[in-house]
């Protein structure tokens, strides 16, 4: 049993029984999830920008950091598990892009995130069953192999899923 802890900009996957991927205080970033029930395997990618063009060197060197380049990266990635690299067949979950730092709204890099996401997710025909985006609170995300859950947690909040 072990964990793949993701940092910002950072992707994993694994299918492994008993792992668990996971990543702490998504603020504005937004954790896009990949679940692929033929494979029994979970991807997560934690995306901190909606628009690589700002730092080709950075994108290059950590394509997760942003929406345009970690969704093909993630894909890429989960088809070395044997998923299919368009996505076909796999389950998408979206969380996070809150505004925990902007309180006058003015940089919306949260919602930025989640529309960049969605974006890049319909060029590959793929949309999200459910999301926890928005709102003013950090969320750290785990997703279970095993049982092929996302369980959300925020301080004072009881955990829930996704």
């Amino acid at each position: 049993m072990g964990q793949v802890i993701l940092g910002v900009g950072d992707y994993g996957a694994s299918n492994t029984p008993g792992d668990d991927v996971k990543t702490f205080a998504l603020g504005s970033c937004v954790s896009v999830i990949f679940l692929d029930p033929k494979t029994r395997t979970v991807g997560m990618a934690h995306v901190a920008l909606p628009d690589s063009s700002i730092n080709k060197a950075k994108a290059s060197e950590k394509p997760g950091y942003f929406a345009d380049t970690a969704i093909p990266a993630l894909l890429e990635l989960m088809s070395k598990f044997g998923c299919d690299k368009r996505g076909r067949g796999l389950v998408v979950k979206l969380c996070g892009g809150a505004n925990v730092m902007d309180t006058n709204d003015t940089f919306q890099i949260g919602k930025r995130n989640a529309l960049a996401i969605k974006k890049a997710l319909w060029a590959y025909g793929m949309g999200a069953v459910s999301e926890d985006l928005g709102g003013n609170f950090s969320r750290t995300v785990t997703i279970s192999v095993s049982a092929g859950q996302v369980v959300l947690s925020s301080p004072g909040k009881p955990n829930w899923q996704l």
